[in-house]
């Protein structure tokens, strides 16, 4: 009987041993496996904008995204115009994804009375696994025609002076979960400049950022550095800073914020920022994004 006792034990040890052997072997071949794996890191932000400029997120292929954004009127002005409610400039666009390294656009805003179209093209995107890659890099580029009518028709007028373009550099990280942040290097050139003292060509460094809250809010700010010496300018033009919230609500996400800034494109909030926040010049802003699907995407498409 202790023979069979002494058997069992052995034969009951041995399963447990060749367990844990095998727990171990198969743990090896998951850590293999994995390692052989690209794992892209996704939501870097919530939107494609941070709030008033670009964020690294592009639009999937197939999917197009409609915008509304409208700029108030400056707090400052007092009850008299409902604290800037009573003014108000509105952009509408349409965003749609091409192939996962592409995104194009087309827009027209009521500020300027212009027409705006551009292009981002995705270069890198953060990864772990088999790329390492630490950062996502993207390549943003427009061009915007302002169509008001010319302040003095009697000389000649070129169509060309209309038109200016913005080239950018998105460098975004996502640190974890709740924070990521992005720089963006800009160069801006007019054609057309109110006088020979303004520059035609402008330079900016962007960065932004977004603290997640919760699982749909979270905090998001921006701030552009002009480049250019200040006293280059005719008027006075000051660095765009926009502070707001992002809320996603299933299909929509809504920004709200506050900004010194009354422009919505890149033209415009660099190099046309007249407002001061310690000034009280701070317009209520806000973008609403409704992402909508035209064409499913293919599982064998090509990053």
């Amino acid at each position: 009987m202790n023979n069979m006792r002494r058997l069992s034990l052995a034969f009951l040890f041995s399963l447990v041993s060749l367990g844990i052997y095998a727990q171990d072997d198969l743990m090896k071949m998951l850590d293999q496996d994995s390692s052989k794996v690209t794992n892209y890191t996704t939501a870097t932000f919530k939107s494609t904008h941070v709030m008033n400029g670009q964020s690294i997120e592009s639009m999937p292929p197939g999917q197009l995204d409609v915008r509304i954004s409208h700029r108030f009127g400056t707090l400052n002005t007092g009850g008299y115009n409902f604290f800037g409610l009573d003014q108000s400039n509105i952009h509408l666009s349409l965003e749609y994804g091409i192939f996962k390294w592409l995104m194009v656009g087309v827009g027209r805003g009521s500020f300027e009375k212009t027409f705006d179209g551009f292009a981002k093209f995705s270069v890198f995107r953060q990864s772990t696994g088999v790329k390492e890659m630490p950062v996502s890099v993207s390549v943003f580029s427009s061009i915007a025609l302002k169509t008001l009518k010319w302040t003095d028709p009697t000389i000649t007028n070129y169509y060309s002076s209309r038109l200016s373009y913005v080239w950018q550099v998105l460098v975004a990280r996502k640190f974890n979960q709740a924070f990521s942040f992005q720089l963006t290097p800009t160069y801006i050139h007019r054609n057309l400049v109110a006088t020979e003292l303004d520059p035609n060509d402008l330079y900016s460094i962007g960065a932004g950022g977004r603290l997640k809250l919760t699982k749909r809010i979270s905090l998001n700010a921006e701030y552009y550095y002009m480049l250019n010496p200040k006293n280059n300018f005719s008027q006075q033009v000051y660095n765009p800073l926009t502070v707001g919230v992002d809320i996603e609500t299933g299909g929509h996400v809504f920004q709200l914020f506050f900004t010194n800034s009354l422009g919505t494109i890149e033209q415009q909030f660099i190099g046309e920022t007249t407002g001061q926040w310690k000034k009280g010049d701070i317009h209520f802003g806000f973008n609403i994004s409704r992402v909508f699907t035209l064409k499913k995407h293919q599982a064998a498409s090509v990053y």
